[in-house]
């Protein structure tokens, strides 16, 4: 008598309907948003020293990168995650390091998507730390909620997931990739670059690369992939804005004729300053970003069709 006293109150007190669409929420999270803002505050912290190409805080970067992938049961691309290069910039030598990893899709495991990110910043200059919030720990941690997303929703193709070095230097971590990748070129479907997606007042993130392939932007505008900030096409070449097609890492894969698709956000006052830290980036609208950065991919991944 007493348990069905109980369970009468406790149904009245928390009605069915809501203790499911809960248990269904939690179930079917893309990922765990906390986890997404700890890691973009840990990796724009002074702890990395702005995470300057060849220092000591991008060999933090690295580790700590490395450690996540290896938590979220990310396999390394080839023998190691680590592909270590050098180049000459400005008459210096630099060591550098990109970090791929690889998801083995279910489906069509020998064509691939690569899901990209530049880890390096502007380090440290006349003794201020420029930390990159949004600049790119943003694009490394949504690196993360991808690896955390494709366990509960395994991808249908195969995907690297890669965290390049030099960005800031020229491209130069995803130029080595293309020209030095151990799988075929031909066997890449597109790039995905995320490059500055934390922070907009007009919530607006920018996609850039349907322009130059009818096929992508049909699935792209035929889908509505958010209902909280505006995903829009445009800094291509074609609308009067700056031109973003060379600005960032997928660049590189442009020239080398592979579709691509870059996410970003318009320039704000703090891009390239040392006040790109934690505090300016704004949390709603970045974990709605990357959600709806993972939409997008969804479309791309469930399509039949090579782009």
């Amino acid at each position: 008598m007493y348990k069905i006293l109980f369970l009468i109150v406790f149904c009245l007190t928390f009605p069915v309907a809501d203790i499911f669409a809960q248990a269904e929420s939690n179930q079917f999270s893309l990922f765990d948003e906390n986890e997404l803002l700890k890691h973009v505050k840990s990796l724009s912290s002074d702890v990395f020293e702005g995470r300057r190409t060849g220092t000591i805080g991008a060999a933090k970067s690295r580790k700590y990168i490395i450690n996540q992938f290896h938590t979220l049961k990310v396999e390394p691309l080839g023998k190691s995650f680590e592909q270590s290069f050098s180049f000459i910039e400005k008459r210096k030598v630099f060591e550098a390091v990109n970090i791929l990893g690889l998801i083995k899709g279910t489906k069509v495991p020998k064509e691939y998507i690569v899901i990209s990110a530049h880890y390096d910043h502007e380090g440290i200059k006349y003794g201020k730390i420029y930390n990159g919030a949004d600049d790119n720990a943003s694009g490394i941690s949504a690196l993360f909620a991808f690896a955390e997303y494709f366990k509960k929703f395994p991808p249908k193709h195969s995907v690297i997931l890669a965290a390049f070095d030099g960005e800031e230097l020229g491209l130069q971590g995803s130029e080595y990739f293309v020209n030095n990748t151990i799988i075929p070129l031909e066997d890449i479907l597109v790039n995905f670059n995320m490059d500055m997606i934390s922070r907009s007042d007009k919530k607006e993130l920018y996609i850039v690369g349907t322009s130059e392939n009818k096929k992508l932007k049909d699935l792209i505008t035929n889908s509505k992939h958010s209902n909280k900030i505006k995903l829009i096409r445009g800094h291509d070449g074609y609308d009067n804005l700056d031109n973003w097609t060379y600005s960032s890492d997928h660049a590189n894969f442009y020239k080398k004729d592979i579709p691509f698709l870059y996410f970003g956000v318009e320039d704000h006052k703090d891009y390239h300053e040392p006040t790109d830290n934690y505090e300016n980036i704004q949390p709603e609208f970045y974990t709605e970003a990357v959600k709806t950065i993972i939409s997008v991919f969804k479309k791309i991944d469930g399509s039949n069709t090579r782009f």
